[in-house]
C-alpha cells in the first residue's frame, strides 16, 4: 500500500494528528506528511503512505499557496488570532487599496522574516513551542524566503481586514508575512484565517476530507510520479537495476 494522499487537514487538527488518523484508517505504519500546517490552519497537507514515505524530502522544496486574512488593529505574541494581544491600535484609518497594495509590492520578491516564536522551529533540537509553554524564552533567528505573489482579494473596511492569496517559497510564515506588512502600514495586525490551497501540483480543489478519507480508504491513495515530477529523471538500463538499487555505481 504505497503513495500519497492530498488530505483537506480541518481546523483543530495537528498535522501529526492527521498521520494518526492515515495510520487508522489504512492500518498502515509508514505514513508521513510534507509541510507542517498549523493546527489552526485549513487546507491541503501532503501525506505519504508505505514506500512513497521515503518521497517526502522531495516535497519539501516545492512552492505553496495560501489564502490569508489579515486582521489590523491588534497584534498577538503568536501572530495569530489564537495568541495574547501584545499592541493594539483602535483609533486608526484604514489604508487605501493603493498603499496596500503599494507594501504588497514591496514585500514580493526575496525578503527576510522572524518566525514566530509560537512555532515547530526546532531551537537546539526542540519546538519553539514547547520551549515558550516551559517559560523558556526563545531567540529565533531571521530567514531569507521568497514570496512569488501576492494578491488582494478584499479589503473590508468595517471589519478591518485584507484578504489576499501568497505564493511562497517553503519556510515561509504567513503569521510573520501579516505582522511585517502591518508594520509596513503603521498598524498593528495579525493573521486570523489562513487556508492553505496548494502544495506544488497538490490542490485544494482536490484533497479529500476527514469523511472522505474514511470512506474511500485506501482509494485515497495517488501515484506519486504527478507530484515528483519537478525532479530530473534517470532512465536505467534494466541490466544495471539491481546494481543501482544496491547502491552500486
Amino acid at each position: 500500500m504505497d503513495g500519497f494522499i492530498n488530505f483537506l487537514k480541518p481546523p483543530g487538527m495537528t498535522s501529526h494528528d492527521a498521520v494518526g488518523l492515515v495510520r487508522r484508517v489504512l492500518h498502515e505504519k509508514h505514513v508521513g506528511h510534507a509541510g507542517t500546517l498549523d493546527p489552526g490552519a485549513a487546507g491541503v497537507l501532503p501525506i505519504a503512505v508505505g514506500k512513497a514515505a521515503r518521497l517526502i524530502e522531495y516535497l519539501d522544496n516545492v512552492s505553496k499557496s495560501y489564502r490569508a486574512e489579515m486582521l489590523l488593529g491588534v497584534e498577538t505574541d503568536s501572530g495569530d488570532d489564537t495568541g495574547k494581544a501584545t499592541e493594539w491600535a483602535e483609533d486608526f484609518e484604514m489604508p487605501d487599496i493603493q498603499k496596500v497594495e503599494g507594501v504588497f509590492k514591496a514585500f514580493t520578491g526575496s525578503i527576510v522574516q522572524v518566525p514566530p516564536a509560537h512555532s515547530a522551529i526546532k531551537i537546539n533540537g526542540r519546538r519553539a513551542c514547547d520551549l515558550l509553554r516551559q517559560g523558556i524564552k526563545v531567540d529565533i533567528p531571521s530567514r531569507q524566503v521568497e514570496i512569488h505573489s501576492l494578491r488582494l482579494l478584499e479589503k473590508d473596511d468595517k471589519k478591518r481586514t485584507l484578504l489576499f492569496d501568497v505564493d511562497c517559497s517553503k519556510g515561509t510564515y504567513v503569521r510573520s508575512l501579516c505582522q511585517d506588512m502591518g508594520q509596513a502600514l503603521g498598524i498593528p495586525s495579525t493573521m486570523s484565517f489562513l487556508v492553505r490551497t496548494a502544495v506544488g501540483k497538490f490542490q485544494l480543489s482536490e484533497a479529500v476530507s476527514v469523511e472522505e478519507l474514511q470512506e474511500l480508504g485506501d482509494g485515497a491513495l495517488l501515484n506519486p510520479e504527478k507530484y515528483i515530477g519537478h525532479i530530473r529523471r534517470y532512465n536505467i538500463n534494466p541490466k544495471r537495476r539491481n546494481a543501482f538499487c544496491n547502491g552500486l555505481s
